[in-house]
């Protein structure tokens, strides 16, 4: 008999698959544990929960779940374009950012295009690219410091995207204002570049990188309620463009790709800016814990902005199954390339306080 995968496009055969952090509920069968002995520290997921308002708007939401969603995201949109300054039209909603992503590729790849991103990168570039028969060109980052003037180097006639993440993600380095700055004067207009802020909110001062698409350049802004909104599971994404690349990109989406819970409750956490102000307290106060912490264990590790640090270990895989078996999970980074190095989410203080523990123990 013929296999399936005689008949499936090609490029899918050696695509991998995403690997999300260790679940709770899988942790807790295997040790033989209750879901609540788990602490989790590897999706970068917000150590707070949901916010309250987001959370009652989910709960009367649920009442109309017999009806279809706004296709359109109307509320949502506007608000969001209130918030940034611009109209709705300029904003598009996707089930998670990564869903843009993908938008991205259905418009504008085509078999033995390029695509350019970093080295150690969100690993949903790469398997897009490949998903649409594209090619990934990733450019080294000595020390983990990503250098856009690099990317520029790397531009080819057959280049269509480049994937920029600030901060990135595993590693959480971090480009200045001014390197972008100099990056967006000199890209070719027919590249489109998709700038991932997906940490935006947790960045002190954080710059106003808006004012490239203001500039009319071919920018695709990505944020999302996953993270310090804490809205992760219901997926929730969205991204910002000028009103002519969103109109491409509303092309490919299918309909009614955001459901009306998700939208709901983005809107009532849009607003409770006291939640997020706390959320940022909490993550600045436990980041400075872990970073304090891993200095004195003498730990390298990239300073971190965000609500993670990237710590080496030595032996992350072994590391990780040692953290595990203490009921911690944690992230490892063998899938980026990096067997030696962990990322680690920052969680309400006395969750950091036991995994510091455990890390000193499983490194003793």
């Amino acid at each position: 008999m013929t296999s399936i995968w005689d008949r499936a496009n090609p490029q899918l055969h050696a695509l991998g698959v995403y690997e999300p952090g260790k679940p709770i509920e899988e942790t807790a069968r295997e040790l033989g544990v209750r879901p609540d002995e788990i602490i989790k520290l590897a999706s970068n997921e917000n150590p707070l929960g949901p916010s309250p308002k987001a959370v009652a708007a989910m709960r009367a939401a649920v009442d109309s779940a017999q009806l279809y969603p706004d296709g359109g995201g109307f509320l949502l949109r506007s608000a969001l374009g209130v918030k940034l300054g611009w109209a709705r039209e300029n904003i598009i909603l996707g089930n998670g950012s990564n869903e843009i992503i993908e938008f991205v590729g259905h418009a504008f790849l085509q078999p033995g295009d390029d695509v350019i991103t970093f080295e150690h990168a969100f690993v949903a570039y790469k398997l897009i690219a490949a998903l649409f028969g594209a090619r990934t060109i990733e450019i080294a980052t000595p020390n983990f410091q990503p250098d856009p003037d690099a990317l520029l180097t790397a531009i080819t006639p057959k280049t269509k995207i480049i994937f920029i993440a600030n901060p990135n993600n595993p590693t959480g380095a971090l480009i200045p204002s001014n390197r972008l700055d100099n990056f967006f004067e000199r890209v070719p207009d027919n590249v489109v570049t998709v700038l991932d802020e997906a940490y935006f909110e947790f960045r002190e001062n954080p710059p106003n990188t808006l004012g490239y698409i203001r500039d009319g350049r071919n920018v695709v802004v990505l944020r999302t309620f996953s993270k310090i909104h804490g809205l992760a599971s219901l997926r929730m994404g969205y991204g910002i463009a000028r009103h002519d690349v969103i109109d491409v990109l509303q092309k490919t989406r299918q309909p009614f790709n955001v459901n009306g819970i998700a939208q709901t409750a983005a809107l009532a956490a849009l607003e409770d800016v006291d939640y997020l102000a706390e959320t940022k307290r909490v993550v600045d106060a436990g980041r400075a814990f872990l970073e304090k912490e891993f200095s004195a264990m003498k730990l390298r590790f990239v300073p971190s902005s965000v609500n993670f640090v990237f710590v080496h270990v030595g032996n992350g895989p072994e590391v990780f199954k040692k953290m595990l078996a203490r009921k911690i999970i944690v992230r490892p980074l063998v899938g980026y390339g990096l067997p030696e190095w962990l990322r680690i989410t920052v969680g309400t203080m006395e969750q950091n306080k036991k995994c510091i523990a455990a890390l000193k123990e499983v490194l003793a």
